[in-house]
C-alpha cells in the first residue's frame, strides 16, 4: 500500500490483487501532476487554454490504471465516470474507493465496451500504452464532447509521443502539452465542434495463413488494444503448430486469451469441447468472442470471462489450460501475473489435467512450473520460445 497526498486529502492506494510484498505503486507522477492541476495548485495550461477546470458537470476518466484519479475525484466531482479496459484496475478502484470512505455509488465504473456518457464536460485521459486503444476510445468519446469540454491527458514523458499528440489533434481539436515535471506531462486539447474526426478503424480482421498450424484459415477479429492486433504474434504462431491433441469433449481454458485464437483453434479441432476464454482486458474478451463466433461450429460451446486469472473457475473442472502469459504490467516488467496464472491453473485442473505454457526462453517458466506441479516437460522449442507442459498429479 502506498499513499498519494493531494490538497483534497491523502489516499492509501493499492493495486489488485493486493499483495503486501508488491513494491509497485498504484499511482504515478502523471496522476499526481493532473490532480494538482485540477485542484488549482498550479497552472500548467499553455496559453489559450483555461487554467481552472469546473468539476461540477460530467467528469469522465479514461484509462485510470489503478483508480487513483477516480478515488481522488470521487469527493470533488459529482459522480466521476471511470472508463477502463482492465478488470484488475476496476477491482482496484472499488477497493481504493472503499478504503477512502466513499460510498459504492460515489463513482460510476464502466468499461471500454460500455456506451460512454451522452455528454462529457471534463474528459481526463491517462495515456495508455496502446496507441490503438487511445484512438478507438477518443473516437467513441468525441460525440459526447462539446465546445466547453475540458480535455486533459496525462502520462510520463516516455509515454507521450508525437503520434499521441497527433491523435488528440485529429480527433478532438487543437492540442498542446505542458512543461515536464517529475518526468510527467499534461496534454491540453480543445474540442472543435466543426471537426469531422471520422470513425474508429477498429475492430480489424485478417485470415491466418496456411503455415499457422492448427489456426490455418481461421478469421481473427481484433478490437483496439490487443497485442499484435494487425498480425499473429510469433509466440502464438509457434504454439499453434504444437497445440495439444483433442481429448473429446474436454473443458479447455484459453487463459490470457487475447484475440482468442488458441481457444478457437482448440474448438475447431474438437467441436465437442467446451472452451472458456479468460482475460483481464475487456477488449480482449470481446475480441475472443468475435473470433470464436466467426469460426466456430454451430454446436460449439464457449464461455467468455473478464476476470483475474482463473479465480472465477471452480477447482478441479478443467482438462487443459492454454497459456501465453504476459510479463508486463503497463510499463513495469513483472513475473507476478504468470505466477498467479500458473497457481490458478493448478487449482482449476482435474487430476491428470495439463497446463501448456509458451514463453520466451529467458523467462525460465520451467522453474516455476516444477515447483508448483513437480514436473514440466519441453514440448517444443526454438531459439526464442519454449513450449512447456505441466501435468497435475493425483487421482
Amino acid at each position: 500500500m502506498n499513499r498519494l497526498s493531494t490538497s483534497w486529502g491523502a489516499y492509501d492506494l493499492t493495486r489488485f490483487p493486493e499483495d503486501p510484498r508488491d513494491q509497485l505503486r498504484a499511482w504515478s507522477a502523471a496522476d499526481a501532476y493532473l490532480l494538482r492541476q485540477l485542484a488549482g495548485e498550479q497552472d500548467a495550461a499553455p496559453d489559450g487554454f483555461p487554467a481552472t477546470v469546473d468539476l461540477s458537470g460530467t467528469v469522465a476518466v479514461l484509462g485510470d490504471r489503478w483508480g487513483a484519479l477516480t478515488t481522488a475525484l470521487a469527493g470533488q466531482a459529482r459522480v466521476p465516470v471511470q472508463i477502463t479496459d482492465s478488470f484488475l484496475a476496476q477491482q482496484a478502484t472499488r477497493a481504493n474507493l472503499a478504503r477512502a470512505g466513499h460510498a459504492p455509488d460515489a463513482a460510476r465504473l464502466s468499461t471500454t465496451r460500455d456506451a460512454p456518457p451522452a455528454r462529457v464536460d471534463v474528459l481526463l485521459v491517462r495515456v495508455p500504452k496502446s496507441l490503438a486503444l487511445l484512438e478507438d476510445q477518443l473516437h467513441r468519446l468525441a460525440p459526447a464532447l462539446h465546445e466547453g469540454t475540458a480535455v486533459i491527458g496525462t502520462g510520463m514523458v516516455t509515454e507521450i509521443h508525437t503520434s499521441t499528440l497527433e491523435l488528440f489533434e485529429r480527433i478532438i481539436g487543437p492540442t498542446r502539452t505542458s512543461l515536464a515535471r517529475q518526468k510527467a506531462r499534461l496534454i491540453f486539447s480543445a474540442p472543435d465542434p466543426a471537426r469531422a474526426p471520422g470513425t474508429s478503424p477498429w475492430p480489424n480482421r485478417y485470415v491466418l495463413p496456411a503455415d499457422s498450424g492448427a489456426g490455418a484459415g481461421l478469421t481473427v477479429v481484433n478490437h483496439a488494444g490487443i497485442f499484435c492486433a494487425d498480425r499473429l504474434d510469433i509466440g502464438t504462431r509457434f504454439f499453434l503448430k504444437h497445440l495439444p491433441r483433442a481429448r473429446g469433449g474436454a473443458h479447455v481454458v484459453d487463459l490470457g486469451c487475447g484475440n482468442g485464437v488458441l481457444g478457437t483453434a482448440a474448438s475447431a479441432a474438437d467441436p465437442d469441447a467446451t472452451v472458456t476464454f479468460i482475460d483481464e482486458s475487456f477488449q480482449a474478451v470481446a475480441s475472443a468472442e468475435a473470433t470464436f463466433r466467426a469460426n466456430a461450429a454451430d454446436h460449439a460451446k464457449a464461455h467468455f470471462v473478464a476476470g483475474d486469472a482463473l479465480s472465477a473457475v471452480p477447482p478441479g473442472t478443467v482438462d487443459v489450460v492454454l497459456n501465453n502469459p504476459p510479463f508486463h504490467s503497463h510499463q513495469a516488467t513483472t513475473g507476478e501475473t504468470a505466477h498467479r496464472m500458473f497457481t490458478g491453473a493448478r487449482a482449476a485442473l482435474r487430476p491428470g489435467g495439463e497446463l501448456w505454457v509458451i514463453g520466451n526462453r529467458h523467462l525460465g517458466y520451467h522453474v516455476k512450473l516444477r515447483k508448483l506441479f513437480g514436473n514440466a516437460d519441453v514440448v517444443a522449442s526454438d531459439p526464442k520460445f519454449v513450449l512447456l507442459r505441466a501435468v497435475k498429479g493425483g487421482r
